[in-house]
């Protein structure tokens, strides 16, 4: 990758992209044992355990006042949503959760109380989830909150889905629904700039509690890879979940399959409380799916020999094909247009 230097030598990391540098750090990283059989580029790591099992690794930050905004999210909720979106990372691989490591970075502002209520949250996440917490650090910060986990699974090596196996035909599926998860975002923030602007006011989060769960408290899709896909007994050809946005996430695939994908709009899933919601925020419902995140659904491929497998699946949809790279990355819109997808879902730097 050619380097955007300014007229003092130094490249701005935005520049870059989240993925470009991770991409540009460690590109130059070889590997020294055997058992690393995935590593840097994926949803998470691949360590080879032998007998034809794998362990998978995942880690993620989140940072107060960039991933978090205390201000509207409880403790509870905050530490049961850090440890699920990890382990969504695990489960886009078809891989099963097994345990977490929970690292934290607090200023001397949170009070014991206040740590008993995000471990309460963490807790309901490990029970839930069935994972447990084996470790992690604790330490002071200057200012904030700074949480780190690491969600470590295990899964079958001819069974794990990367980013990296869609070919052309491959038929492109989704599972539950898009877009909710941002406008319950839309409406915190609005409710928070109110009392910003008269904190006498109490907040008014109307009939809103579905879109406000999907952003306070999101769920992983253990249900599809614990049960639901080994039902139906086929293995994703690709697999992602979808955290930045639909349209980044196939870009992801895209990128890493060396492919091309076609986008049904009448085959993205949002539901009709949640169109009626985003018009209501003079926003497209669509761009709110492609581009808002957090949903945390999974994103995969299919073989087409599995079609009559998929069909037949609970909260799973079909939204587009796999097609030649040469064939680029295309919006097909319920009007019949044809247009080049843009990916403008969560950038992190």
């Amino acid at each position: 990758m050619e380097l955007l230097r300014d007229a003092t030598g130094r490249t701005d990391v935005n520049k870059l992209g989240e993925f470009g540098l991770i991409r540009h750090l460690t590109e130059n990283f070889p590997t020294h044992h055997a058992a690393t059989f995935k590593g840097v580029g994926d949803d998470a790591a691949i360590l080879d355990l032998g007998n034809g099992k794998v362990q998978v690794i995942s880690t993620d930050i989140l940072t107060e006042g960039i991933h978090f905004d205390l201000m509207y999210a409880p403790l509870k909720h905050l530490g049961y949503k850090s440890v699920v979106v990890n382990l969504s990372d695990i489960y886009a691989m078809n891989a099963i959760p097994k345990q977490i490591t929970y690292s934290i970075a607090i200023s001397n502002r949170f009070s014991l109380e206040a740590l008993e209520e995000l471990y309460a949250g963490i807790r309901a996440a490990c029970l839930h989830y069935g994972v447990d917490l084996i470790g992690g650090d604790t330490t002071s910060a200057q200012k904030g909150l700074f949480i780190s986990v690491t969600a470590i699974g295990e899964g079958e090596k001819d069974k794990i889905a990367y980013r990296s196996g869609a070919k052309p035909g491959d038929i492109l599926c989704i599972t539950g629904d898009l877009g909710a998860a941002y406008l319950g975002l839309q409406i915190l923030e609005r409710e928070k700039q109110i009392y910003l602007s008269n904190p006498g006011v109490q907040p008014d989060l109307g009939q809103n509690d579905y879109v406000i769960g999907r952003q306070l408290k999101p769920e992983a899709r253990k249900d599809m890879v614990e049960q639901f896909i080994p039902k139906a007994g086929f293995v994703p050809t690709s697999m992602i979940d979808v955290s930045d946005g639909l349209a980044s996430e196939i870009f992801h695939i895209c990128r890493q399959s060396g492919v091309g994908m076609i986008l049904n709009e009448g085959g993205v899933p949002i539901r009709p409380d949640v169109e009626k919601l985003a018009i209501d925020f003079s926003l497209d419902p669509i761009t709110c799916a492609l581009s808002g995140g957090e949903d945390y659904e999974l994103l995969f491929t299919v073989s087409p020999d599995d079609l009559e497998k998929v069909k037949y699946m609970p909260d799973v949809y079909i939204c587009g094909e796999v097609v030649e790279k040469s064939e680029g990355v295309k919006l097909h819109t319920k009007g019949g247009n044809i247009h080049d997808l843009k990916a403008q879902g969560w950038v992190h730097f």
